[in-house]
């Protein structure tokens, strides 16, 4: 009898053990425009902004050298985040969410997301920071007010309610600003409950979360922390205490205050024993913006390059706007200073959370999402699949193995040529470049490769055409994909 209880005790103890294990914390770090080659350990010869915690992160890590946001820029990029579907899926098919009819809610209600999906398994979840995603501000009598200002420090009144905000989305708890226009109005849950000025929003962010990790790790149950940070996006802001610190300008000194945030975090994590049960993933929504980071004084002057040897930047549909730092720990499971080449992409979140905890995607959910969970264990994986990316301009682009082809002929977002410039100057109108053995994009092979250029439409068709890259049943997109863009060369959204 002692000898069955003892066995029983004994199972009860593994299968505990192994719950544990398939189910750590998820802390997700988003970036705003934090550019590849602004993280020093991935551009050490022409990075020089300090960027120590990060650099220490990797050295714990598995550091992604060839992942890719599914767009270069933010409301896109943060849909394929929570929902592992391409946002050009959605009715949003270039720019981003801004002010009036567009701050309607970009997620679907009855749309899973992570945050509802970890739920299942008994997760908390808070959304800490930028929401960029669509929800309405309404008045005490339900009517909508309107945050359509250029001015930064523009807001709404304390006490305005957030009807459709994170909370509706999957996540228990809210903290935080829609975007950049109305940074100055700080939400709680559904509720603006302070005005504060720009410079102070990255504090507040980084000392809410770390209060949250302190608060659940008094709980037996796991937490996903979505941290979307306001830096290094407009308007550049450092601290007093940042101010001159990086010798890279003022640009230079919000990256660092951006890279201690994250030091501030993983001191929370290591502070409450949450090291070796934590998934935490550090990454960028898309590319540095170029204009607003004066990105032509960082590299002539101090001879930065945010971009690193990528091509473009934020609004592009070269590499600089959209392949993005990308580094996991999870003490003890992923193996430290770890580098993977595999291509990967943001919107493999939710699948990787999936697998983590034993948890099943329903088919009508994660439609592009593939988890990287044996990638992230040390498995051979011999490719991955195909990703799609998509300028601020809403131009396609197609990433297999080596290969990547471009359906426009210039950088599809802000930079030079833009696509206007570029039909003016007779370029080509499709553009295919060997990544691996031209990571600047600097020579377009397209006429001397038709048969990969074929296939590689043919696949991109495919994708478009099934709603879904991911196996299963046929998907609809919600709106009819306009691939080619015939009708729109130059979007209006403001270089921010």
């Amino acid at each position: 009898m002692r000898l069955s209880k003892l066995i029983l005790f004994c199972w009860s103890i593994s299968l505990a053990t192994a719950y544990a294990q398939k189910s750590p914390n998820v802390v997700y770090i988003l970036c705003d425009d934090l550019g590849y080659g602004d993280v020093q350990f991935l551009n050490k010869e022409r990075g020089k902004i300090p960027t120590p915690h990060i650099d220490q992160l990797a050295q714990q890590s598995m550091t992604f050298t060839d992942a890719h946001s599914g767009s270069s820029v933010c409301t896109p990029t943060r849909y394929g985040v929570l929902t592992g579907r391409y946002a050009w899926r959605s009715e949003l098919q270039a720019g981003v969410l801004l002010g009036g009819k567009e701050f309607s809610p970009l997620i679907d209600q009855d749309r899973l997301t992570v945050p509802s999906l970890l739920a299942r398994a008994n997760y908390h979840s808070a959304a800490i920071g930028k929401w960029h995603l669509g929800f309405h501000f309404v008045d005490e009598n339900g009517d909508s007010l309107s945050v359509k200002n250029k001015n930064f420090s523009s807001g709404v009144p304390m006490g305005t309610r957030v009807p459709d905000g994170p909370i509706t989305r999957g996540f228990d708890y809210y903290y935080g600003f829609h975007h950049a226009a109305s940074m100055s109005t700080l939400i709680e849950n559904d509720k603006v409950v302070a005005e504060v000025a720009p410079v102070e929003m990255l504090d507040l962010l980084s000392k809410r979360a770390c209060t949250y990790i302190t608060e659940r790790a008094q709980s037996t149950e796991p937490f996903f922390l979505y941290l979307a940070l306001n830096s290094p996006h407009s308007p550049i802001v450092p601290s007093a205490k940042w101010q001159g610190k990086s010798g890279v300008g003022s640009y230079g000194d919000y990256v660092m205050q951006t890279d201690d945030v994250l030091g501030q975090v993983m001191d929370a994590l290591a502070k409450n024993g949450l090291d070796e049960n934590t998934l935490v993933i550090f990454t960028s929504d898309n590319g540095c913006s170029y204009p607003a980071a004066n990105g032509k004084k960082l590299v002539n002057e101090y001879g930065h390059y945010p971009s690193a040897q990528f091509r473009g930047y934020k609004s592009d549909i070269w590499e600089g706007g959209h392949r993005v730092p990308f580094i996991v720990r999870w003490t003890g499971t992923i193996k430290a200073g770890t580098v993977n080449t595999q291509t990967i992409c943001a919107t493999n979140l939710m699948a990787t959370c999936a697998e983590i905890t034993g948890l099943k995607i329903p088919d009508d959910a994660g439609e592009d999402s593939y988890s990287m969970w044996p990638l992230l264990i040390g498995k051979k994986v011999k490719s991955t699949a195909p990703i799609v990316s998509h300028s601020i301009n809403g131009m396609f682009s197609i990433r297999d193995g080596k290969w990547k082809l471009e359906l426009c002929p210039g950088s599809g977002g802000w930079s030079n040529p833009t696509d206007a410039a570029a039909q003016k100057k007779d370029l080509p109108e499709i553009q295919l470049y060997n990544i691996l053995a031209d990571e600047g994009e600097q020579h377009n092979v397209y006429q001397e490769n038709p048969a990969v250029v074929a296939k590689l439409t043919k696949k991109l068709m495919k994708i478009i055409d099934d709603g879904r890259s991911t196996p299963g049943s046929r998907r609809s997109n919600d709106v009819p994909i306009d691939v080619y863009k015939k009708g729109l060369t130059e979007n209006t959204t403001e270089k921010h």
